[in-house]
């Protein structure tokens, strides 16, 4: 089967290798397509990071190469023994967390907490592959309703539902989404579906403020062009937000976090940051806000179903491209790092289908 495999930092080939066949307890899945993530771009950009730099203590994977891909949708092509939740046919996503269920954490269903955890796609073989072998646990049905490009936004959509009950947000606030990239888009539609009252968007980019604004911001902001801060308390009649979620990870995604934020108010940060970010601590304490941080999700896979299938949440403005597997690097992840503001979700195909044919939603500035 062809799988596109990473073996170092700028490094990802297509190659021709063995077809996998389910253990017990696993499920061989036939992969319809898979989204590109920013993870995948951090890997390709600046590897290892998540891929384990030694021996993973689940997998006993190290380093490449390791086939990456973990946002994506099947059908279930065959079953090993012992498993009778699935059968052949069954159209299904998976949740890429590994985890032990034996420590203090996975006892307690926190298993994003796990302290061996571990990602399909990482630390595993994950889905840029015609095929891929899962673990029974991880995987769950798809319903009609929900297509197979609207299942591979399981994943990431999981991970903005995750922060949004991270952030206790209650019915009716305001809300400020810092970063309208798909994360963030998501987070937005997530607070929207959670009942939220209102819900700006912070974005430096035209394209993504405009892609916000068809998906549910109630306004957009430039932060280039217009001091936030004020901007949210002119919207507020100076209360800025109730809650703010930094989808970037930067030291001025933050900042810009503290800024919309009034009295009492709580950050989320979402998005990852590779370095250190300084904290004005006297703002922060003077007026008592709140800081929380929202890493990956645990059993918000079944609510994010949900919201795809009764359209609560829409993800088909999102499709910025559909590649073939060939076209990994070339049309995927290379645009997504030098033109981020002319896409949000790339999805790749195992295999030639119409969409790869006839689908290239390229947005334009």
């Amino acid at each position: 089967m062809k799988a596109a495999l990473w073996y170092k930092k700028g490094d990802i080939r297509l190659e021709d290798i063995p077809v996998p066949d389910p253990g017990p307890g696993q499920v061989k899945v036939k992969v319809k397509t898979c989204g590109i993530c920013g993870s995948d771009l951090h890997e390709y950009k600046d590897g290892p990071f998540i891929i384990p730099s030694r021996p993973h203590p689940l997998t006993n994977r190290e380093g490449g190469p390791v086939i990456l891909g973990h946002e994506f949708s099947g059908e279930v092509e065959k079953v090993g023994e012992g498993v009778t939740r699935f059968s052949p046919g069954d159209r299904v996503v998976v949740n890429p967390l590994l985890y032990c269920g034996q420590c203090h954490y996975c006892k307690r269903s926190q298993h994003i907490m796990c302290t061996k955890l571990g990602t399909v796609g990482f630390a595993a073989d994950g889905a840029f592959a015609e095929y891929g072998v899962f673990e029974e646990y991880s995987l769950l049905k798809l319903p009609d309703s929900v297509t197979d490009e609207m299942g591979a936004f399981v994943e990431p959509l999981a991970v903005a539902i995750h922060a949004v009950k991270r952030s206790r947000m209650r019915i009716g606030a305001t809300t400020a989404i810092i970063g309208a990239g798909p994360i963030g888009l998501l987070v937005m539609q997530a607070c929207l579906a959670a009942g939220a009252g209102k819900v700006f968007v912070v974005e430096p980019m035209k394209a993504r403020r405009e892609m916000a604004l068809e998906t549910g911001a109630q306004a957009v902001i430039d932060p280039t062009e217009i001091d936030a801060g004020k901007e949210v308390g002119r919207m507020t009649e100076g209360l800025r937000a109730d809650l703010a979620f930094d989808c970037v990870g930067h030291q001025s995604s933050f900042d810009t976090a503290v800024k919309v934020t009034g009295r009492r108010g709580g950050i989320c940060v979402v998005g990852l940051a590779l370095k250190p970010i300084e904290v004005p601590f006297i703002r922060l304490w003077g007026h008592e806000k709140e800081i929380t941080f929202s890493s990956g999700y645990e059993d918000e896979f079944p609510a994010a179903i949900s919201y795809l299938a009764d359209k609560r949440v829409k993800v088909e403005k999102l499709i910025s491209a559909c590649i073939e597997l060939d076209d990994l690097v070339e049309k995927g992840i290379a645009p997504l790092i030098e033109e981020p503001g002319k896409h949000i979700k790339v999805l790749v195909y195992p295999v030639k289908t119409a969409q790869t044919e006839t689908r290239d939603y390229r947005i334009e500035d």
